[in-house]
């Protein structure tokens, strides 16, 4: 398989969200230190966003055939049956790896496998699909806290929980995509939710303040596309939000007082920014 047609298979631009999310869970679940453990948890969940992604294309390709024949699958790039095993493949590495760190990290990682497939078979005209995407971002985040800890914590809980109602509007956005118009905007108040909680994170530590406000105007950005509607702004929204991820990682990350690292995950949000402009991130 060539390079770019696993780049492309893969939303390699969305990675650094993943890695941010990581290191959220980690902190939230009251990490102190970042040891070679760390490392593994970044491939591990690496491997299980390339293989998801991989198997988004297969299971779709019927689909792609008729909507997005630039995709690997349906241009000839490479078959459904490769990618099918690339993507299971991943996966299964995936928890090999959280399984060296640990038992229970094993076990979120496998019901994250689960949850990724069932997602990837089943999300066209499943109305539940955003909160089964909502689910595995949830997944990264406890998988994460689990490496440090089998009690995680409460900040850990309500990071997840906002991880979770931020995806399902994410992703209810991302179903409307091919249509290039969103046919309801009442599941976008999810969306609401993160900025309420950040809000209450600024009134306990001002410094708080900076990420709140990256992530608040950058989440009015991507609403701003879909107000207008042009052709493309609705891809655009999505992309945008994917990034803002990193966002809400830096805000939660700050609301621990650990702004060092809050400065890292914004990092990761320019870096998804910029692979975003060179590797399609949907």
């Amino acid at each position: 398989m060539k390079l770019r047609t696993a780049l492309r298979l893969g939303r390699a631009s969305n990675l650094p969200t993943v890695w941010t999310n990581t290191l959220a869970g980690a902190v939230l679940a009251g990490a102190g230190a970042f040891g070679p453990e760390f490392v593994l948890m970044l491939l591990a969940f690496s491997l299980f966003y390339t293989g998801g992604m991989f198997l988004n294309d297969a299971f779709d390709a019927a689909y792609d055939a008729v909507e997005r024949p630039e995709r690997p699958i349906p241009s000839g790039e490479i078959s459904g049956r490769e990618v099918f095993c690339y993507g299971f493949g991943l996966m299964a590495a995936g928890i090999a790896l959280l399984a060296w760190i640990g038992i229970a990290p094993a076990i979120a990682g496998l019901t994250l496998a689960i949850a990724i497939t069932f997602y990837d078979w089943h999300h066209k005209q499943n109305l539940l699909s955003p909160v089964v995407m909502g689910f595995c971002r949830v997944l990264v985040y406890v998988g994460a806290g689990l490496c440090y800890t089998l009690a995680p914590p409460s900040p850990l809980w309500i990071g997840a929980g906002l991880m979770l109602c931020y995806l399902i509007g994410l992703t209810y956005v991302a179903k409307q995509e091919n249509l290039d118009r969103v046919e309801n905007l009442w599941p976008l108040i999810f969306l609401a939710a993160p900025v309420a909680y950040g809000i209450w994170l600024v009134v306990g530590d001002a410094m708080v303040g900076f990420f709140w406000l990256l992530f608040s105007g950058w989440m009015l950005v991507a609403l701003w596309f879909l107000h207008r509607r042009r052709k493309g702004d609705i891809p655009r929204a999505v992309v945008s939000l994917i990034a803002g991820l990193s966002l809400l990682d830096a805000m939660l990350i700050a609301g621990t007082g650990s702004m060092a690292l809050a400065a890292l995950a914004l990092a990761g949000f320019a870096v998804t920014l910029f692979f975003q402009r060179y590797i399609s991130g949907t």
